[in-house]
């Protein structure tokens, strides 16, 4: 017993590592990549084609003086980028290895969970820094969240039926002759939108929407809590595409396919970023409770009736 539980507390730290690295790494691939879609050179100057960027970025961030508004909830503003990045790291426990180390039965349930507390820590960002500018920028981006929310459990419950598991380990048994992705494809794309929608994600970020809201829930923070906030955003964005490469394209984390799978649907983020305009908050709304909602349901039951018949 002692010796697996020295064994997980080290998998557990070599994990938040190698993740924080690859946080660090994708936020230097989607400046490069903007910069050819924008025509422009992106940053190239630290290092060797500017490989210590995020290092540099990390330390001038972490190096800036802490400023706090005067008359802000001071706890919860100094705790809630704390406990974001918590939130979006302990995610990771899910990762499906065939030793079992850190996977458990119900991931599923634990994966809708932790996402749904990721609502309270931007809600209470927004509200404690006392500005209607962050405010107005919370409100926005906990609705979102929240309608996006339903689609993606909705879609994951579709799984439940047709693996009968909550375990994400089972998907790669299910998905050794053949990828979920042929069979669910609508599901695949409503997935990877919502993805989009629950990382506050361009064409999706209504909560930053720079022209009206100057900087959504953040804008009252800097130095340290606001690198805080931008590694666990990225580090979701990491997970989110981890989720759907298990869901959707087999899941043996031993081979090298798994990853360029992984950094390929990290890149579509990016691509959708440089390529697609600010959708209207409206027609975001729509999209979520008149277009997700009802094809999730529907597929719900088309599995659940296959399930049943067969």
């Amino acid at each position: 017993m002692l010796k697996e539980l020295i064994m997980m507390i080290m998998v557990g730290l070599l994990l938040v590592i190698f993740v924080m690295m690859g946080v660090a790494f994708f936020t230097l691939l989607e400046r490069s990549v903007l910069g050819y879609i924008h025509l422009r050179k992106g940053p190239n100057k630290v290092g060797f084609l500017g490989i210590l960027q995020p290092f540099s970025d990390a330390i001038k961030l972490f190096c800036k003086e802490y400023m706090t508004p005067l008359i802000s909830n001071y706890l919860l503003y100094y705790m809630c980028p704390i406990f974001s990045l918590f939130l979006s790291l302990i995610l990771w426990m899910l990762m499906p290895y065939m030793s079992g180390l850190l996977t458990f039965n119900l991931g599923l349930l634990f994966f809708l969970s932790c996402i749904s507390m990721g609502v309270y820590t931007i809600m209470l960002s927004g509200w404690s820094s006392n500005s209607n500018y962050a405010l107005l920028g919370s409100l926005r981006a906990v609705a979102q969240t929240i309608s996006y929310e339903v689609s993606l459990a909705l879609i994951l419950l579709s799984f439940v039926f047709l693996v009968s598991s909550y375990s994400l380990l089972d998907f790669y048994y299910y998905q050794v002759g053949m990828w979920f992705l042929f069979f669910c494809l609508p599901l695949c794309m409503t997935w990877f939108v919502s993805c989009l929608a629950e990382t506050n994600r361009s064409p999706l970020d209504f909560a930053e929407g720079e022209s009206e809201l100057v900087s959504g829930f953040n804008v009252e923070y800097g130095s340290g809590s606001f690198a805080l906030i931008f590694l666990g955003e990225y580090s979701s964005i990491l997970f989110m595409s981890m989720m759907m490469c298990i869901l959707f394209l087999g899941s043996d984390l031993n081979s090298l396919f798994f990853y360029l799978k992984l950094i390929f649907i990290a890149f579509m983020y990016i691509w959708v970023r440089g390529t697609l305009p600010r959708y209207r908050y409206d027609k975001l709304m729509y999209l979520a409770w008149s277009s997700f909602l009802p094809l999730s349901l529907n597929f719900l039951f088309l599995y659940l009736g296959m399930k049943v018949f067969f």
